[in-house]
């Protein structure tokens, strides 16, 4: 049997499940012996892949990369793998190739950039290579033929095959390293019940990978696996990936019976419009079933922003959802968008009075910001360009190769942490509102922290945030660093 090597190049120290390369293990399964390497685990992925290469007998290799961090890793090991076997095929998907194709295929070391879903493309372009096919009839496939200009064809239709894959825990490494303490129990675990999203807002790269498109899973089988889980590893909380775990309300009451069955505490991503239209009795199951924490992208308090964001929600209904999920004891992690391009300044100032309104109504509520960062227009298979975000500033260009999306400043755009519209002093504005209200309040998600050091934390804090005076703190930046204050963009739970 035909060998292929995955990768998922480092991305975090808080390792969980790299389910994207073994969703293709499995879709692989029969037909291709599969080996995945998990950056995240092995800090030594370069070398390890290298070796792994040069003892030969692998038709390709196949690397799924998302923008940010993960970049400058996939960049490295990628140039180890053709370093030492030159002719070996090095295939990317994932986000980063999907949203940025030519960038991605304008590398050394990439040879095909698979668009969109994955599982499907992949076993057909290894047969292709493998039985030399043409490949042109590989749908979301994009390559550059020797010395020639770069091919994109047709994109590949959404699929609800992965739903109906068993993904092997076997095919990783000690697959109990990757269950640990969080916010939610001691042995939390990370899966996916969902694919994709039927929302499309223009600054997320899910709604442009699925384009609206969405599906659940059986009910019975979202009980099997996670039942597995708690039989296998002694799983006790679940971390969901889905990209929007509550969905119409009718499909979602049978997952819910499951998880009110189960009982794992557990914490997703979530909309207020979806929280809030749901019925008496599926609020019901959901306390039941032990939902700690949502994830819920509230965004700006601007309205007219949220209706060019084509986010499809209110700033009421972010109110709401927060007084909702109060009396239902769900703490709301509400992420926020600073700084759009549009007055940078006058919006971040509105976001942070929203913030104290947030805060007023239920003080345990998470608070995640970020900046407003538009997505890239993105090559289509039929050779168009998706429109060019109007929000952004004339003559801003992106990146053209992934070398360049690579690069600190790039990194940041991509993970929502800086934009070049950004004056110094609001970004230095920004950093000492995040430091008034992470110390005034310390994230629950942070299990290391003794009470004293949340109590000191917040005493310090509690008049620069009740006179809303952020400016320069230096005492609350020392307390941060002598405490290690935890912060959750950064880990995650």
């Amino acid at each position: 049997m035909k060998r292929l090597l995955l990768i998922n190049p480092r991305i975090t120290s808080n390792a969980r499940f790299p389910l994207a390369v073994m969703h293709l293990a499995a879709a692989l399964k029969g037909r291709y012996e599969t080996r995945i390497l998990d950056g995240n685990l092995d800090r030594h992925l370069p070398e390890t892949a290298a070796a792994a290469v040069r003892e030969g007998g692998y038709a390709a290799v196949g690397l799924s990369v998302m923008g940010g961090p993960q970049l400058p890793a996939a960049l490295a090991v990628s140039r180890a793998i053709r370093a030492a076997a030159p002719g070996l095929p090095i295939v990317w998907g994932g986000y980063f190739p999907t949203l940025c194709t030519d960038a991605a295929l304008n590398s050394d070391c990439v040879d095909y950039a698979l668009r969109g879903q994955g599982e499907q493309g992949l076993v057909e372009l290894l047969d292709a290579l493998t039985e030399d096919k043409p490949l042109d009839q590989v749908a979301g496939l994009s390559w550059r033929p020797e010395g020639g200009e770069v091919v994109h064809n047709a994109d590949r239709a959404f699929s609800t095959a992965p739903l109906q894959m068993d993904v092997s825990y076997d095919e990783v490494d000690d697959p109990q390293r990757y269950l640990g303490p969080t916010y939610l129990g001691r042995r939390t675990t990370g899966y996916q019940a969902a694919l994709g999203c039927r929302y499309r807002c223009s600054f997320c790269g899910v709604a442009a990978m699925f384009r609206g498109k969405t599906a659940l899973p059986e009910a019975e089988r979202l009980e099997r696996d996670l039942r597995g889980l708690q039989a296998r590893f002694g799983a006790d909380s679940v971390q969901f990936y889905d990209h929007n775990f509550f969905d119409r309300e009718v499909d979602m009451q049978p997952l819910l019976e499951v998880l009110a069955r189960l009982q794992m505490p557990w914490w997703c991503y979530a909309r207020a419009d979806a929280l809030q239209g749901l019925s008496a009795s599926s609020w019901a199951l959901v306390r039941r079933s032990r939902l700690r924490m949502a994830y819920i992208g509230a965004e700006s308090p601007n309205d007219s922003l949220l209706r060019d964001m084509r986010k499809g929600t209110r700033s009421d209904q972010t109110l709401a959802v927060v007084e909702t999920c109060r009396a239902n004891g769900v703490v709301p992690e509400l992420s926020f968008m600073l700084a759009p391009p549009q007055d940078p300044e006058g919006e971040t100032e509105r976001t942070f009075d929203f913030i104290r309104q947030v805060k007023r109504l239920h003080p345990a509520a998470e608070i995640m910001l970020h900046i407003h960062t538009p997505l890239p227009p993105r090559r289509l298979g039929d050779g168009r360009w998706t429109p060019r975000d109007p929000a952004l500033p004339k003559g801003f260009t992106f990146p053209d190769s992934a070398d360049a999306w690579a690069q600190k400043e790039w990194v940041d755009y991509w993970c929502h942490k800086d934009a070049p519209w950004l004056s110094p002093a609001l970004r230095e504005r920004i950093r000492d509102f995040r430091t008034v209200l992470g110390c005034r309040f310390p994230t629950l998600t942070d299990i290391r922290a003794p009470g004293w050091q949340r109590a000191a934390l917040r005493a310090a804090s509690a008049w620069r945030y009740r006179l809303a005076r952020y400016d320069q703190p230096r005492e609350l930046r020392w307390l941060e660093r002598a405490v290690k204050l935890w912060d959750p963009q950064l880990n995650a739970l």
